[in-house]
């Protein structure tokens, strides 16, 4: 059963005295608003079509005449009217606006537009009750308005968002692309694109998806963000600042990868290649996955181990003594022992803490390492030979950390 309404039970041709009257004050009525929004808004910025009036002007008439027309008729929302006021919100965009400003001049133009109405309906002596049900309809009007113009302004930042991060992807290819002279000031003026004030220095990042759909971390609009590829990239700017590696680290929480070391903005592909060489030996469980690595806290595993032939080839002739030592379990306890006095160069109570043995056991052998390697272990050269493979194999997890 159709819901009873007070103004459809008015004559029609009382409502189209009404409708008549509202049309022919919607130009003064018009002005009145625009008047009205100037003085409320003095900042505002009224643009003008090719005929010189106010383009504000026009959609103010426009949408009083669309009210009357619905209101009249008891037709449909026209199909127009959110298309008009989408482009208000678009317009709120494009002038760097939020739509704080709109709402209020909507509102500021129902208010004046319902009491020209009231005097209107009583001179065309609507009832009260068909009025207040005339006033339900304004407000509801009002809400369609800022409905759209909300989308609008959705769409326009959308847009605006995925410019920027076009844009975005563009500087950090050009930031990263190899080049042989100081790129600085070109990459200023692309950098000026998306309003990046370029820095002295920056670190490269890059990450591993922790899951195909994964939302792009919020690292704030200073770092630049390329989600493009199977490893996002992100420069961030400065990154010793204080309480930058901090934010950034929370920021990324829940992925895997790597930063690299900071570098001058002209040398940023070297940031990344170091970033990259860890996000590889991640991928090969050779450092660890769940956080964001700093390749300045891992610079012994990133160093020695790619250069694992040649430490293969250096721990074949600087260790082969093990071999002679009684076994392969007792050739793993030495190469302990020999690291940790190497990195110690402490008495056998030292080398025990470090061990968590007995100083006596420690003593013993010390004793073995000097009768097979001799006065090498005197010689600062091969000593750092033998804490470099030694290192490596505990890194490759052949020998033990020490304990924390």
């Amino acid at each position: 059963m159709e819901a009873s309404s007070a103004w459809r039970d008015v004559p029609q041709e009382r409502i189209q005295q009404f409708a008549d009257r509202a049309l022919e004050q919607v130009p003064e009525l018009a002005q009145d608003i625009l008047a009205a929004i100037r003085r409320e808004y003095p900042g505002l910025v009224f643009r003008v079509d090719e005929s010189g009036e106010p383009k504000a002007l026009v959609a103010i008439r426009h949408a009083l005449e669309l009210f009357v027309e619905q209101m009249t008729t008891g037709s449909d929302r026209p199909s127009e009217l959110p298309e008009m006021f989408r482009d208000f919100g678009r317009g709120e965009v494009a002038h760097g606006r939020s739509l704080d400003s709109l709402q209020g001049i909507y509102r500021l133009g129902v208010r004046l537009s319902w009491r020209r109405m009231a005097e209107i309906g009583q001179q065309a002596e609507i009832p009260s009750s068909a009025m207040y049900e005339l006033a339900e309809s304004a407000f509801e009007y009002l809400d369609v308005m800022v409905a759209q113009s909300v989308r609008g302004y959705a769409e326009a930042i959308a847009r605006q968002a995925g410019e920027r991060l076009r844009l975005q992807r563009l500087l950090v290819d050009l930031l990263l692309a190899e080049r042989r002279s100081d790129p600085s000031a070109f990459l200023a003026d692309r950098a000026a694109d998306v309003g990046w004030q370029l820095p002295e220095k920056v670190a490269v990042a890059v990450l591993l998806r922790p899951a195909a759909e994964a939302v792009a971390p919020a690292v704030g609009e200073e770092v630049l963000v390329d989600m493009e590829g199977e490893r996002p990239r992100l420069v961030v700017p400065d990154p010793d600042t204080p309480g930058r590696a901090e934010l950034l680290d929370r920021a990324v929480a829940g992925w895997s990868g790597a930063i690299g070391p900071s570098v001058p903005v002209a040398e940023a592909t070297t940031s990344l290649r170091w970033a990259e060489a860890a996000v590889g030996m991640i991928e090969q469980g050779l450092l660890p996955r769940g956080r964001l690595l700093h390749c300045g806290e891992h610079v012994e595993a990133l160093v020695l181990l790619p250069a694992s032939e040649l430490i293969d080839d250096l721990a074949r002739r600087r260790l082969a003594q093990l071999d002679e030592s009684g076994g392969p379990a007792h050739a793993h306890r030495l190469a302990e022992t020999l690291l940790a006095w190497l990195e110690t160069r402490g008495g056998a109570p030292e080398v025990a803490a470090r061990l968590g043995v007995h100083p006596q056991t420690v003593r013993y052998r010390l004793r073995q390492l000097r009768e097979l390697w001799g006065d090498d272990l005197d010689d600062p050269d091969r000593r750092f030979e033998l804490e470099l493979v030694l290192r490596t194999r505990r890194l490759r997890g052949d020998l033990v950390p020490p304990p924390d």
